[in-house]
């Protein structure tokens, strides 16, 4: 959903740090060769993940949905000298896509790519990890969450996307199980006593959620 005018979206873009080259490349191969590449994080958004992760500092980060490994490299810039980070993805066609990124970005070393559905490789996975993002299927949003929070440090950040999903989690009559699955997702995490959250209305919506 375009929450912005054109004019306001080039604003913003202008007035945000640039791409780093390797990403600007990744955008434009996605573009041009990969179907549905809306779901790219692209330019303000893969900044404002970078933003995050330089804040944490994580030593760990854990990605659920790597697609071409644009938001995968941008978490990535916050990494402390020893951490990595671990990413998962159910589609094995992108695989070479995106671990070839990794390695432009020289990254081949600190970034483990997975393949296989998150929600049996998540349980195998050791934590604590510091920093989560969650982009992939929108009905298992919950069993994620239900997955990675007791993995998380005290202080962890998860960072959810697509939570506003074009509008539809408004409209009464949206009721396919991915819309649903968001509207459960938003509602588990303001029930939860253990953490703090708050809702982002940037690019299609981030759910920002800290573990307390």
């Amino acid at each position: 959903m375009d929450f912005l005018s054109p004019e306001l979206q080039a604003y913003s873009e202008k007035y945000t740090s640039p791409e780093p080259p390797v990403l600007a490349a990744l955008n434009r191969e996605t573009w041009l060769k990969v179907l549905y590449p809306r779901m790219l994080s692209g330019h303000i958004q893969g900044r404002m993940l970078s933003m995050f992760s330089k804040m944490v500092r994580p030593q760990r980060i854990l990605e659920i949905g790597t697609y071409t490994g644009y938001s995968a490299i941008c978490l990535a810039e916050g990494l402390t000298e020893d951490g990595t980070l671990v990413t998962i993805d159910i589609n094995a066609e992108l695989h070479g896509m995106a671990t070839y990124y990794f390695e432009l970005a020289g990254l081949r070393d600190r970034v483990n790519m997975v393949v296989g559905d998150a929600r049996t490789v998540v349980p195998t996975l050791e934590g604590p990890f510091d920093l989560v993002f969650i982009d992939a299927d929108k009905e298992s949003y919950c069993d994620y969450l239900d997955l990675v929070l007791p993995k998380m440090r005290s202080g962890g950040l998860i960072l959810a996307d697509n939570v506003l999903w074009s509008g539809r989690v408004i409209d009464p009559a949206e009721t396919d199980k991915e819309t649903q699955g968001l509207r459960d997702f938003v509602q588990k995490v303001a029930q939860n006593p253990t953490v703090e959250h708050v809702l982002l209305p940037v690019r299609d919506g981030i759910m920002a959620v800290m573990k307390r």
